[in-house]
């Protein structure tokens, strides 16, 4: 009887060993690896050797498949199944790819759960509901699916008691569907027979860190198993065209759970991110294999589950800053939207030796490099001061366009003069002091002027774009940051 072989795994990025190792030699990390036992397996001699079963596997692989030119395969459009919620849509490039797999992390209760629910929910009710965001889904696409799914929703970690508490709550008429099951189970081999005898037209595992396979010699969760049963899941959407969804646990790094090569073999990785604090949550693409990463989904979590906010601008905006110091409002972009943010600033005296330098949903890094440019090529001297920077509303933002704000805040708190109500701005500041250009100018303009502004700074490179164009709104050009601080306070 063969014995079982024994391996070493490095729980931070997966390398292989057949020798524990204090250093893994792949990521660098230290006292990472762990031992897995591997089931026994056919001896692979005969392949290597030549022998007839390793000739007919060869021999059948060779009628099989041939190399074809790429001008020999043929077009076809993408069919796509629309999941009937905008801001998702937007975030997968056009709706859920037949036989693909998708994995959503996030915080724990930071709601993933909650936006699968009520997705499958009314994918299995079949309501036709009116978009509202993403255009209407591109004013309804022709293969956007409108009759009602078969949904198998398996869960490892809540019961079936508590799945229907939560989708009466979001869903009141989600009790009268006959299209959503849910299993509770944590057997990879009781799932794929569930799954053959429901013949699902998606399938949701909730989530990825619960399931194990009987291969496996490990626990639920261990980097075996979490690689062995992506890959079953991964080979039965790709040779049954059925999707399935993932949901993956995150790290106190904030680095999906298991080894790296989960996110190599799923098509989509989308992160759900957001302070719990706060009722915002985006929803941001990592990699997509069906469309681009560059896409973001905004959503409120309200007491009936997770809301689209189709113009987050408004939300995101103060009513109650005008006459305040240290308020400066940005046309920023995230994704391909763009959205006003108010960027909020605090400085005072420092109360200790040493000045503080905080910053909330802003590279600190970069708010560092700011104010020493604030204070070479400006002239203000905030060595000895406080500094707060904070992105109202709770999100994250890694826009260079936040930069000409940034500045425009800390000054405006540091001199306790507020900035004129109707001003807004974007640009990325140099380390010269220059205000260099931006992308996507137009919907940064656009959308300032479409939310009631009247002046807009923007750097002197971008005004070409704007020659013998009617805007709606004031185009103040500005070269360096001095030109741009003169015309916010005089």
């Amino acid at each position: 009887m063969a014995k079982d072989k024994i391996a070493y795994v490095c729980s931070n990025c997966g390398q292989e060993s057949p020798k524990w190792i204090g250093k893994c030699p792949a990521c660098g990390q230290w006292n990472t690896f762990q031992e897995i036992k591997v089931a026994p397996t056919v001896s692979r001699g005969g392949l290597a050797s030549g022998s007839a079963p390793a000739a007919s596997v060869a021999g059948r692989a060779l009628r099989t498949s041939r190399p074809v030119r790429l001008r020999e395969i043929a077009d076809q459009d993408e069919r796509r199944i629309s999941l009937r919620d905008g801001e998702l849509d937007r975030v997968l490039g056009g709706g859920l790819v037949p036989g693909s797999i998708v994995l959503l992390g996030g915080e724990p209760g930071i709601g993933k759960s909650t936006l699968l629910l009520q997705t499958v929910l009314a994918l299995a009710n079949g309501a036709d509901e009116t978009y509202k965001s993403y255009e209407t889904y591109e004013t309804h696409k022709s293969h956007e699916t409108h009759s009602p799914l078969r949904i198998l929703y398996v869960s490892g970690e809540e019961s079936a008691h508590q799945l229907k508490m939560r989708a009466e709550r979001i869903n009141p008429a989600a009790k009268e569907s006959d299209t959503f099951l849910i299993l509770c189970e944590t057997s990879l081999e009781t799932i794929f027979g569930h799954i053959q005898e429901v013949q699902p037209d998606l399938v949701v595992i909730d989530s990825i860190q619960t399931i194990a396979t009987e291969d496996v010699e490990s626990s639920a969760g261990s980097i075996a198993q979490v690689r062995e049963c992506a890959s079953a899941l991964l080979r039965f959407a790709k040779t049954s065209g059925v999707p399935v969804i993932l949901i993956g646990h995150i790290t106190k790094e904030g680095t999906l759970a298991g080894p790296k090569i989960l996110e190599h073999i799923v098509d989509t990785v989308i992160q759900f991110e957001g302070d719990q604090h706060y009722t915002y949550r985006i929803l941001r693409s990592i990699k997509n294999r069906f469309g681009s990463t560059s896409e973001l989904g905004i959503y409120e979590m309200a007491q009936d589950g997770l809301r689209q906010v189709s113009n987050p601008s408004e939300l995101l905006l103060s009513e109650e800053h005008d006459g305040l110091s240290g308020v400066a409002i940005s046309a920023a972009i995230e994704g391909v939207r763009p959205f006003l943010m108010e960027t909020q600033a605090l400085v005072s005296s420092a109360a200790y030796g040493t000045p503080q330098r905080q910053a909330t949903g802003f590279d600190q890094r970069r708010l560092n490099m700011l104010l020493a440019v604030l204070e070479k090529r400006v002239g203000f001297k905030l060595m000895q001061k406080d500094v707060f920077i904070n992105i109202a509303g709770g999100l994250r933002s890694t826009d260079m366009g936040l930069d000409l704000s940034i500045i425009a805040a800390v000054l405006s708190s540091n001199v306790d003069t507020p900035i004129e109500a109707g001003w807004c701005m974007c640009g990325e500041v140099g380390l010269s002091g220059e205000v260099r250009p931006v992308s996507r100018i137009e919907q940064r303009v656009q959308e300032a002027a479409k939310l009631g502004f009247q002046h807009i700074i923007i750097p002197r490179y971008n005004m070409r774009v704007f020659a013998n164009k009617k805007t709606g709104i004031e185009l103040h050009p500005v070269r360096k940051v001095e030109e741009a601080l003169r015309l916010l306070f005089g």
